[in-house]
């Protein structure tokens, strides 16, 4: 370093620390500025702003500054300081705004509208400037003037940029609907990228303020008139398909995914993945339609063996899900089954077809021996995903509880399950079954500990049953004997194993010696279960009316008025009685798991056209 470096080196360093202590004092002004705005002490921050904004006039001081002026009334300060930014910023028409809000303020309708005006005509081809003086105008709620900035950069934009999403947002605010529908359905148009983009933003402002179910109705319209206006836009119709699956109305989702396969010529899977989501929806009607579409393309399609296997499990989920079948039903499901067998050999890819083939004769055939025999053959074949083994050792636990004869192996196939797939929820399907294999057992708090785990399961279907039956053991459990919950477990597990009568007694026994007992709903219930089996509807529907007006507040309450609504649309075929009921479901239960189905089912009694 040469002399003269030597003698400028402490100046530097003075000058360093000069400009450090002057950073630090403006940012303990601007903190204790905001402490004063916050506090609504605008005296004094008002003080602190100014002297920033002399030193250092950023956005944000502006701002902070501006709404301190307008608090305190000081319209003039107000001016000359939106004014001083208007020559400091000439090409951004925020600040021009921000004038035309003041005068609004003060009442100068006319001064706030040449104000408003000028903005929006001094606007250039800039999307930047454009998008910030719209911004401007959202954040005083002029919507309007929102809407014509936005409009006004579409035309100067040529194209370049449309603002559809800014565009369908002021819409949404000013709750004109069809409009925002319309700008979002334009930005799919132009590119396929934004889809998924879209369907969320629909989903979104779908689910809430809807409960007629119009906004879904504008939807399903403005897609229907997109493609008969746009039909080489393949884009509408698989939105279309979203709308539908989204609503569950998995006929219509089918419907367009049938006209894409045909359209494209392709193997069926658009049209087995509805047939699956309706399966699993036990929309079960639509699922065995999207399957006969699939075998229809021939033995060579590649689809074929899937669509074989799920047509006839499904076909077993449908003719046993209301119990309401007859011997002959059974019997000429056993021979599809078989010939399904013989056509297609045993396979790993016609291991889910024995898989339903084994629940089907235990539960319904009652040829336990027969299940439990082909189930172990198909957990020994080679090739299979260690999920699907999981599930077949599920089953085969499921049969031997159902068969009674070795209940303990059911509980370890379980417990092997649970360690396997831990957090899954296929082991949390396993633990679910554990802890109620313990309760069927007397062994309450074990079997609660286990539920309590399960109330956070990743599955709905599973958190949801954790939480029934955990609560139905906490509530009705008194002493060590616990004699109510026990018969009442006992006759659960009777039901389980298809034994009604002795069931029945059981239930008999628990209202005869403890009529005070809250686990009264619940016989009540599985009594009208055991009659809806024994196709006795009427007297089945006695006692759910009695849960439903005895029991209104109960977590039984909503289940038995879904199912008196079933049994009376479906049964008694009582359409009128039966849309009372869904009605009655939809209004007094919103947030019940059978309300959106309920919902459904109404309206198409009703007539309405949902596809």
């Amino acid at each position: 370093m040469n002399n003269f470096n030597k003698l400028l080196y402490p100046f530097f360093i003075i000058l360093l620390v000069l400009i450090s202590n002057a950073n630090k004092a403006q940012s303990t002004d601007a903190q204790m500025a905001l402490e004063y705005m916050q506090n609504h002490d605008f005296d004094k921050a008002v003080i602190l702003y100014e002297k920033l904004y002399n030193k250092n006039p950023d956005q944000n001081i502006y701002i902070n500054y501006l709404y301190c002026l307008e608090q305190l009334r000081d319209m003039n300060n107000a001016e000359k300081l939106i004014k001083k930014e208007i020559k400091r910023n000439p090409d951004n028409p925020m600040y021009v705004v921000d004038l035309g809000y003041l005068y609004k303020q003060q009442n100068q309708s006319d001064k706030a509208k040449q104000q408003y005006d000028k903005a929006i005509k001094s606007l250039t081809a800039n999307q930047g400037i454009i998008a910030v003086t719209a911004s401007a105008f959202q954040q005083k709620r002029e919507l309007d003037y929102a809407l014509e900035t936005y409009l006004q950069g579409k035309k100067l934009m040529k194209g370049g940029y449309a603002f559809h999403f800014e565009l369908a947002e002021i819409y949404y605010q000013k709750s004109e609907f069809q409009k925002m529908l319309d700008e979002y359905l334009d930005a799919v148009g132009e590119s396929e990228v934004y889809r998924a983009n879209v369907q969320n933003m629909l989903q979104s402002k779908l689910a809430t303020n809807d409960d007629k179910g119009e906004k879904k109705d504008m939807v399903k319209n403005s897609l229907l008139r997109r493609i008969q206006k746009d039909g080489d836009k393949v884009v509408f119709i698989e939105m279309l398909t979203w709308y539908f699956i989204q609503q569950k109305e998995f006929d219509g989702a089918l419907t367009q995914a049938k006209a894409l396969d045909k359209r494209f010529n392709e193997e069926g899977g658009r049209v087995m993945q509805i047939g699956d989501l309706a399966a699993s929806n036990q929309d079960y009607d639509v699922a065995i339609k999207a399957y006969q579409y699939v075998i229809q393309k021939g033995p060579t399609s590649n689809q074929y063996v899937f669509a074989r296997v799920n047509l006839l499990n499904t076909l077993s989920s449908k003719i046993t899900k209301n119990d309401n079948y007859t011997q002959k039903d059974l019997a000429d499901l056993e021979k599809d089954y078989f010939t399904a067998v013989n056509e297609l050999g045993k396979t790993t890819a016609t291991a889910p077809l024995l898989k339903g083939l084994a629940h089907f004769e235990a539960f319904y055939l009652n040829k336990t021996d027969s299940a439990e025999s082909l189930l172990q053959n198909v957990i020994s074949m080679q090739g299979l995903s260690p999920q699907f083994i999981g599930e077949c050792k599920l089953e085969l636990g499921d049969i031997l509880l159902f068969k009674g004869e070795d209940i303990w192996e059911s509980t370890l196939l379980y417990s092997q399950v649970d360690l396997d797939f831990k957090h899954s929820p296929l082991g949390q399907e396993a633990k679910f079954k554990n802890a109620k294999w313990y309760y069927y057992k007397g062994e309450f708090a074990y079997s609660q500990a286990m539920l309590d785990i399960l109330k956070a399961a990743t599955s709905d279907l599973i958190s949801n049953d954790a939480m029934d039956l955990s609560l139905l053991i906490s509530d009705n459990i008194e002493d060590s004997v616990n004699a109510p919950l026990t018969l009442y477990s006992q006759a659960d597990l009777l039901l389980y194993q298809n034994k009604t009568d002795e069931a029945w007694v059981r239930m008999d026994t628990l209202v005869k010696q403890f009529p005070s007992s809250t686990l009264i709903p619940y016989v009540d219930y599985q009594k009208a279960k055991i009659l809806k089996r024994r196709n006795k509807p009427a007297e089945a529907i006695t006692y759910l009316q009695n849960i439903v007006e005895k029991y209104a507040d109960g977590i039984l309450a909503d289940d038995a008025l879904y199912d008196m609504a079933d049994l009376y649309e479906n049964r008694i075929k009582d359409t009128k009685k039966a849309m009372e009921l869904y009605q009655q479901l939809i209004i007094k239960y919103p947030a019940s798991l059978y309300t959106t189905e309920a919902r459904k089912r109404f309206r198409t009694l009703r007539g309405d056209t949902l596809n």
